[in-house]
């Protein structure tokens, strides 16, 4: 993309990680009115459908009846080539300097807003696609067994969510209770002892498949954009519910994710193959032709203000579009609003993983925080904030939206 000439809008409100070459979508409230459907630029939040106005008669009226939505809802139920066709007017109006006074004009400093849902939640399900995490969370759960399952190198393992408890940044929330296992004798009932957090990529999806499969060479019709999520996870109640069905209480309370989703056009200089398969693929799932579908992500994560570790979305083993693939190939289909999470991000290295778990290998290796005090599970009162980067087009930055939640104390105690 050309340098925005210095009298465009693109260069007066612009900022790095929020550029022109960015523009996530929210979902904004301004004082009293209801919640519309906005795009960042910069340091604001400007409403689409009336930036979209000011495009004059280059816009389909589906481009901007989809636009002129509380959310994202409308846009994410049409097609690739709206999505399209909307990113670009928007781009082409915030480049135009004849534009720039009445772009200016609309233009709302976020300080004055209030972010929602971005979109409403269809299906939610929440992979497991990194390896380190993989291997690292079998090692502390099973000790004495192999870290993989025989199925982790077959297929994306993942479960089903619940969409009701997706959250957007800033909602703090109480800490879950369910049953506990004890050292000796039969488990409890009560608060989460080992309470996390689960750093990760989520995926929003659109234009509707009712029912079929989506190969790996359509995902990109399907993927509108990433977030930032953190998958709190209760792992005392998740190790003694798993067996044999997998995740439920310890994860359904609360997934936090960023309010602004960032389209994937944004990202397209972030593509980077993933890791080296050492499993042969069933076809439906053999990306060794297809387009590169991991990025080049760092994701920080702070606890309390203070960085703990710096996690590398690149080390997902499995993509997002071998995901995709996966949750459709038995003819479920997808809906729009449709998201899931990638699974936690680790890499190789302590200051690389992605759950206070990892970091602290189930508690046996306390963090020693910067003023000294020992850590290893999330306390009533701590806040988690997650950001992340990538490589955007001419050396700029993509910098998707913070993820924020507080822990607070149990409910009813």
């Amino acid at each position: 993309m050309s340098t925005p000439s210095p009298t465009s809008a693109a260069a007066a409100l612009g900022t790095v990680g929020n550029g022109v070459e960015h523009l996530p979508y929210g979902s904004f409230t301004a004082g009293d009115a209801a919640p519309r459907l906005g795009v960042r630029l910069g340091d604001h939040v400007l409403d689409v459908a009336a930036v979209l106005d000011l495009a004059g008669g280059n816009v389909s009226a589906a481009a901007r009846e989809a636009a002129d939505s509380p959310s994202l809802d409308g846009l994410l139920a049409c097609s690739k080539a709206v999505w399209d066709e909307v990113r670009g007017a928007l781009q082409a109006a915030f480049l135009d300097p004849a534009r720039t006074d009445a772009i200016l004009a609309t233009a709302v400093p976020l300080s004055d807003v209030t972010l929602g849902l971005p979109f409403t939640v269809a299906d939610y399900v929440d992979f497991y696609g990194n390896e380190f995490h993989a291997r690292n969370v079998g090692k502390i759960f099973r000790p004495h067994m192999e870290p993989l399952t025989a199925n982790w190198k077959h297929l994306p393992i993942g479960y089903h969510g619940r969409a009701g408890t997706i959250v957007p940044s800033g909602t703090d929330f109480p800490r879950p209770q369910g049953m506990r296992p004890e050292p000796e004798g039969p488990p409890s009932f009560g608060p989460s002892r080992r309470l996390d957090i689960e750093a990760e990529v989520g995926f929003v999806l659109g234009s509707p498949v009712p029912q079929g499969r989506v190969p790996l060479h359509e995902a990109e019709q399907h993927v509108f954009g990433l977030t930032l999520a953190n998958d709190w996870s209760a792992r005392d109640i998740q190790s003694f519910e798993y067996v044999p069905l997998g995740p439920n209480l310890g994860k359904s309370f609360c997934t936090t994710i960023s309010p602004w989703v960032t389209p994937l056009a944004a990202l397209a200089g972030s593509r980077v193959a993933p890791p080296p398969r050492d499993t042969p693929l069933a076809s439906y799932l053999d990306d060794s032709d297809a387009d590169p579908w991991c990025f080049d992500l760092q994701i920080e994560i702070s606890l309390n203000g203070e960085v703990i570790s710096v996690a590398p979305f690149a080390e997902t083993y499995w993509t997002a579009a071998q995901m995709l693939a996966h949750m459709t190939v038995n003819g479920a289909g997808l809906r729009a609003g449709d998201f899931f999470a990638g699974g936690t991000v680790s890499g190789p290295e302590r200051n690389q993983r992605g759950s206070f778990l990892e970091i602290c290998w189930g508690g046996s290796e306390p963090l020693t925080l910067k003023d000294g005090s020992e850590f290893t599970f999330l306390r009533d009162g701590d806040e988690v904030s997650m950001r992340a980067t990538a490589p955007g087009p001419d050396g700029s930055v993509i910098a998707l939206g913070e993820c924020t939640g507080r822990v607070l104390p149990p409910a009813n105690s």
